[in-house]
């Protein structure tokens, strides 16, 4: 059964509340203990409006809130399915869609896209305001090494095959191996030996750098696992990898953020 709400409650760049949730609250059913309410709302982000899918469980306890940063390939439906799964064990997933007018917008529209998204999840009746997590797939797992340390409302974050040394140009000035003095809050890495845009060894030196610097993180490194293996033509993968590296995120974030 699919049930139609109506409800309200966006943010826009000086923090208002603004009535822009469209009427397409679906009552799905996730993975896990929990019956799962999905909705798409519009997160205002220096006077734009951002399309943002949100699950949440359907519980009168306050959750853990999670901000997911889709890849570069934009959200596909299998972010839509891992983000109902993610609702039903125990999260409130907010994701907004950064590409919804740029394809490669700036690093700093992107954090504060991300910073208004917190914003939004702490105007939550159902959020659970000091328990926050970051996480991204690809380009959006180089914004979780990126922005982890700059925003520092997040508890832990979950890096999905991002791009440490991504950086240095005009619209994207820190690489994320730039900014690692500032990270403060435990990080899981998780990337694949056959990644091609993002070599694998360039994980290893990043994940030194952050032992180095006396930084908390694990790494979980799948054999053979090519760029992107959550999604397989854009729905989320059934493989033996994706299933544990799925398990992998949530248990860190219920140790992170329990």
């Amino acid at each position: 059964m699919i049930l139609f709400v109506s409800s309200s409650g966006c943010i826009n760049d000086t923090n208002e509340v603004a009535n822009e949730m469209t009427d397409n609250t679906e009552e799905l059913t996730g993975s896990g203990d929990f019956q799962v309410e999905g909705t798409e709302v519009m997160i205002i982000s220096a006077n734009l409006s951002y399309p943002t899918y949100v699950a949440a469980p359907i519980t009168e306890d306050r959750k853990p809130a999670i901000i997911l940063i889709h890849s570069f390939r934009g959200m596909e439906p299998g972010y839509i399915e891992l983000i109902d799964r993610f609702a039903s064990d125990g999260y409130v997933v907010v994701a907004p869609e950064w590409q919804s007018f740029e394809t490669s917008p700036s690093d700093e529209v992107v954090e504060q896209l991300i910073r208004d998204s917190v914003d939004y999840a702490r105007t939550r009746s159902d959020v659970n305001t000091d328990l926050l997590g970051l996480t991204g797939f690809c380009a959006g797992g180089r914004y979780t090494m990126l922005l982890l340390p700059e925003i520092k409302d997040f508890n832990s974050g979950v890096a999905w095959y991002g791009f440490p040394y991504s950086g240095g140009d005009e619209n994207r000035p820190f690489a994320p191996a730039d900014v690692i003095e500032g990270l403060d809050a435990p990080m899981l890495i998780i990337h694949g030996t056959h990644d091609q845009p993002s070599n694998i060894s360039d994980i290893y030196r990043y994940c030194t750098e952050l032992d180095n610097a006396g930084k908390y993180f694990e790494l979980k490194v799948y054999q053979g696992q090519p760029h992107g293996f959550m999604l397989e033509d854009g729905q989320l993968s059934q493989s033996f990898e994706a299933e544990d590296a799925y398990w992998q995120m949530v248990t860190f974030f219920d140790r992170t953020l329990g």
